[in-house]
Protein backbone atom coordinates (compact mmCIF):
# COMPACT_ATOMS: atom_id res chain seq x y z
CA UNK A 1 0.00 0.00 0.00
CA UNK A 2 2.74 2.36 0.67
CA UNK A 3 5.02 1.18 -2.41
CA UNK A 4 1.46 2.39 -4.61
CA UNK A 5 1.10 5.59 -2.86
CA UNK A 6 4.85 6.40 -3.44
CA UNK A 7 4.21 5.72 -6.60
CA UNK A 8 1.58 8.12 -7.47
CA UNK A 9 3.25 10.72 -5.74
CA UNK A 10 6.68 10.05 -7.81
CA UNK A 11 4.52 9.86 -11.32
CA UNK A 12 2.98 13.54 -9.75
CA UNK A 13 5.92 14.87 -8.87
CA UNK A 14 7.72 14.33 -12.08
CA UNK A 15 5.35 15.74 -14.05
CA UNK A 16 6.58 18.93 -14.60
CA UNK A 17 9.63 17.40 -15.95
CA UNK A 18 8.27 15.59 -17.72
CA UNK A 19 6.72 18.42 -19.37
CA UNK A 20 10.26 20.16 -19.99
CA UNK A 21 12.03 17.20 -21.03
CA UNK A 22 8.93 16.83 -24.05
CA UNK A 23 10.23 20.26 -25.45
CA UNK A 24 14.00 19.33 -25.57
CA UNK A 25 13.53 15.66 -26.72
CA UNK A 26 11.21 17.39 -29.76
CA UNK A 27 14.44 19.25 -30.97
CA UNK A 28 16.75 16.59 -30.50
CA UNK A 29 14.23 14.49 -32.55
CA UNK A 30 14.43 16.88 -35.29
CA UNK A 31 18.10 17.23 -34.99
CA UNK A 32 18.32 12.89 -34.99
CA UNK A 33 15.96 12.87 -38.12
CA UNK A 34 18.63 15.45 -40.10
CA UNK A 35 21.74 13.21 -38.76
CA UNK A 36 20.35 10.52 -40.71
CA UNK A 37 18.08 8.67 -38.13
CA UNK A 38 15.17 6.87 -38.44
CA UNK A 39 12.29 7.90 -36.22
CA UNK A 40 12.75 4.26 -34.43
CA UNK A 41 16.65 4.65 -33.88
CA UNK A 42 15.93 7.84 -32.42
CA UNK A 43 13.45 6.76 -29.95
CA UNK A 44 15.70 3.97 -28.51
CA UNK A 45 18.15 6.06 -28.31
CA UNK A 46 16.43 8.14 -25.97
CA UNK A 47 14.70 5.08 -23.99
CA UNK A 48 18.54 3.42 -23.65
CA UNK A 49 20.10 6.82 -22.76
CA UNK A 50 17.95 9.16 -21.45
CA UNK A 51 20.62 11.94 -21.30
CA UNK A 52 20.40 15.14 -23.46
CA UNK A 53 23.91 16.59 -23.04
CA UNK A 54 25.36 12.76 -23.89
CA UNK A 55 22.67 12.68 -26.64
CA UNK A 56 23.20 15.73 -28.77
CA UNK A 57 26.62 15.38 -28.59
CA UNK A 58 26.77 12.11 -29.82
CA UNK A 59 24.36 12.99 -33.07
CA UNK A 60 27.80 14.92 -34.55
CA UNK A 61 30.05 11.63 -34.18
CA UNK A 62 27.21 9.81 -35.66
CA UNK A 63 26.97 11.64 -38.67
CA UNK A 64 30.95 11.66 -39.34
CA UNK A 65 30.93 7.97 -38.71
CA UNK A 66 33.25 8.13 -35.51
CA UNK A 67 34.50 5.01 -33.92
CA UNK A 68 33.24 2.83 -31.06
CA UNK A 69 36.06 4.02 -28.35
CA UNK A 70 35.47 7.55 -29.76
CA UNK A 71 31.41 7.34 -28.63
CA UNK A 72 32.28 5.74 -25.38
CA UNK A 73 34.96 8.13 -24.22
CA UNK A 74 32.79 10.79 -24.86
CA UNK A 75 30.13 9.35 -23.36
CA UNK A 76 32.12 8.48 -20.24
CA UNK A 77 33.21 12.07 -20.03
CA UNK A 78 29.73 13.84 -20.50
CA UNK A 79 27.93 11.48 -18.18
CA UNK A 80 30.41 10.69 -15.55
CA UNK A 81 28.51 12.81 -13.19
CA UNK A 82 25.59 10.44 -13.25
CA UNK A 83 27.70 8.00 -11.76
CA UNK A 84 28.21 10.21 -9.17
CA UNK A 85 24.96 10.98 -8.22
CA UNK A 86 23.57 7.48 -8.33
CA UNK A 87 26.59 6.82 -5.46
CA UNK A 88 24.97 9.43 -3.59
CA UNK A 89 21.36 8.12 -4.24
CA UNK A 90 22.29 4.55 -3.28
CA UNK A 91 23.44 5.79 0.02
CA UNK A 92 20.00 6.98 0.95
CA UNK A 93 18.55 3.87 -0.01
CA UNK A 94 17.98 0.97 2.44
CA UNK A 95 20.67 -1.65 2.50
CA UNK A 96 17.89 -4.55 2.49
CA UNK A 97 17.30 -2.73 -1.53
CA UNK A 98 18.30 -5.15 -3.96
CA UNK A 99 20.77 -5.07 -6.65
CA UNK A 100 18.16 -4.55 -9.36
CA UNK A 101 16.41 -1.89 -7.87
CA UNK A 102 20.01 -0.14 -7.48
CA UNK A 103 20.26 -0.64 -11.25
CA UNK A 104 16.80 0.54 -12.28
CA UNK A 105 16.87 3.44 -10.34
CA UNK A 106 20.58 4.40 -11.51
CA UNK A 107 19.05 4.07 -15.16
CA UNK A 108 16.47 7.45 -14.64
CA UNK A 109 19.33 9.61 -12.49
CA UNK A 110 19.05 12.97 -14.60
CA UNK A 111 19.63 16.15 -12.94
CA UNK A 112 16.05 17.03 -12.80
CA UNK A 113 15.56 13.46 -11.04
CA UNK A 114 18.28 13.29 -9.21
CA UNK A 115 17.61 17.11 -7.45
CA UNK A 116 13.87 15.42 -6.41
CA UNK A 117 15.27 12.22 -4.71
CA UNK A 118 18.06 13.98 -3.36
CA UNK A 119 15.75 16.10 -1.25
CA UNK A 120 13.37 13.63 0.31
CA UNK A 121 13.36 13.40 3.55
CA UNK A 122 14.43 9.82 5.38
CA UNK A 123 14.85 6.67 3.05
CA UNK A 124 14.23 6.90 -0.54
CA UNK A 125 11.48 4.55 -1.10
CA UNK A 126 12.28 2.96 -5.35
CA UNK A 127 8.79 2.74 -5.62
CA UNK A 128 9.18 6.78 -5.72
CA UNK A 129 11.99 6.53 -7.98
CA UNK A 130 9.94 4.21 -10.49
CA UNK A 131 7.20 6.95 -10.24
CA UNK A 132 9.72 9.53 -11.45
CA UNK A 133 11.51 7.60 -13.70
CA UNK A 134 8.25 6.57 -15.35
CA UNK A 135 6.58 9.92 -15.68
CA UNK A 136 9.55 11.47 -16.76
CA UNK A 137 11.20 9.14 -19.41
CA UNK A 138 8.06 8.86 -20.47
CA UNK A 139 7.97 12.63 -22.09
CA UNK A 140 11.64 11.97 -23.16
CA UNK A 141 10.80 9.29 -25.17
CA UNK A 142 7.88 10.65 -26.55
CA UNK A 143 9.11 14.22 -27.18
CA UNK A 144 12.13 12.28 -29.55
CA UNK A 145 9.34 10.20 -30.96
CA UNK A 146 7.36 13.42 -32.43
CA UNK A 147 10.29 15.45 -33.25
CA UNK A 148 11.94 12.58 -35.57
CA UNK A 149 8.41 11.76 -36.75
CA UNK A 150 8.25 15.52 -37.59
CA UNK A 151 11.85 15.83 -38.83
CA UNK A 152 11.25 12.88 -41.12
CA UNK A 153 8.36 14.38 -43.23
CA UNK A 154 9.38 17.96 -42.76
CA UNK A 155 10.68 20.15 -45.50
CA UNK A 156 15.17 19.65 -45.30
CA UNK A 157 14.64 23.81 -45.33
CA UNK A 158 12.45 23.95 -42.71
CA UNK A 159 14.10 21.20 -40.75
CA UNK A 160 17.00 23.10 -40.97
CA UNK A 161 15.84 26.34 -39.79
CA UNK A 162 14.21 24.74 -36.59
CA UNK A 163 17.38 23.38 -35.70
CA UNK A 164 18.38 27.09 -34.80
CA UNK A 165 15.96 26.74 -31.75
CA UNK A 166 18.10 24.28 -30.59
CA UNK A 167 20.99 26.90 -30.34
CA UNK A 168 18.36 28.86 -29.14
CA UNK A 169 17.44 27.11 -26.30
CA UNK A 170 20.61 26.23 -25.24
CA UNK A 171 21.03 30.15 -25.12
CA UNK A 172 18.56 30.16 -22.73
CA UNK A 173 19.55 28.00 -20.53
CA UNK A 174 23.60 29.54 -20.42
CA UNK A 175 22.90 32.83 -20.51
CA UNK A 176 21.31 33.77 -17.12
CA UNK A 177 23.61 32.19 -15.03
CA UNK A 178 26.50 33.28 -17.13
CA UNK A 179 25.59 36.72 -16.53
CA UNK A 180 25.01 36.42 -12.50
CA UNK A 181 28.27 34.12 -12.31
CA UNK A 182 31.48 35.20 -13.57
CA UNK A 183 33.24 32.36 -13.27
CA UNK A 184 30.05 30.31 -15.73
CA UNK A 185 30.67 33.57 -17.91
CA UNK A 186 34.36 32.80 -18.23
CA UNK A 187 33.78 28.82 -18.67
CA UNK A 188 31.39 29.81 -22.15
CA UNK A 189 33.92 32.47 -23.23
CA UNK A 190 36.63 30.05 -23.00
CA UNK A 191 34.79 26.77 -24.43
CA UNK A 192 34.27 29.03 -27.24
CA UNK A 193 37.48 30.27 -27.85
CA UNK A 194 38.87 26.87 -27.50
CA UNK A 195 36.92 25.35 -29.74
CA UNK A 196 37.50 28.22 -32.23
CA UNK A 197 40.88 27.41 -31.68
CA UNK A 198 40.29 23.68 -32.47
CA UNK A 199 38.16 24.42 -35.47
CA UNK A 200 40.98 26.60 -37.26
CA UNK A 201 44.26 25.94 -36.39
CA UNK A 202 46.26 24.23 -38.24
CA UNK A 203 46.76 20.77 -37.08
CA UNK A 204 44.54 21.22 -34.65
CA UNK A 205 41.48 21.22 -36.99
CA UNK A 206 42.50 17.70 -38.67
CA UNK A 207 41.31 16.36 -34.51
CA UNK A 208 38.16 14.56 -35.47
CA UNK A 209 34.53 16.22 -33.76
CA UNK A 210 34.26 13.79 -31.16
CA UNK A 211 37.97 13.64 -29.42
CA UNK A 212 37.61 18.52 -29.52
CA UNK A 213 34.60 17.85 -27.63
CA UNK A 214 36.46 15.71 -25.14
CA UNK A 215 39.63 17.71 -24.67
CA UNK A 216 37.90 21.41 -24.71
CA UNK A 217 35.53 19.52 -21.97
CA UNK A 218 38.09 18.11 -19.99
CA UNK A 219 40.69 21.37 -20.23
CA UNK A 220 38.24 23.82 -19.10
CA UNK A 221 36.41 21.87 -16.32
CA UNK A 222 39.58 20.91 -15.40
CA UNK A 223 40.61 25.11 -15.27
CA UNK A 224 37.37 25.89 -13.78
CA UNK A 225 37.58 23.51 -10.54
CA UNK A 226 41.23 24.71 -10.20
CA UNK A 227 40.52 28.43 -10.19
CA UNK A 228 36.71 29.36 -9.41
CA UNK A 229 36.26 25.78 -6.83
CA UNK A 230 32.62 25.75 -5.39
CA UNK A 231 32.53 26.82 -2.31
CA UNK A 232 31.45 24.68 0.70
CA UNK A 233 28.20 26.48 1.56
CA UNK A 234 27.27 26.31 -1.79
CA UNK A 235 27.54 22.55 -2.08
CA UNK A 236 26.09 22.38 1.41
CA UNK A 237 22.68 24.52 -0.34
CA UNK A 238 22.69 22.12 -3.48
Amino acid sequence: MENKKEFRLGLVNAIPVCLGYLAVSFAFGIQASEAGLSVFQASLMSLSNVTSAGQFSSLDLISTNATYAEMALLQLVVNIRYMLMSTALSQKLSPKIGTLSRCLVAYGVTDEIFALSVTRKGRLNPAYSYGLIICSVFGWVMGTFLGAFAGSIMPHRLISALGLAIYGMFLAIVIPDAREKRPIMLVVIGSMVMSTIFTYAPGLKNISSGFRIIIVTIVIAGVAAVLAPKKEEETADA
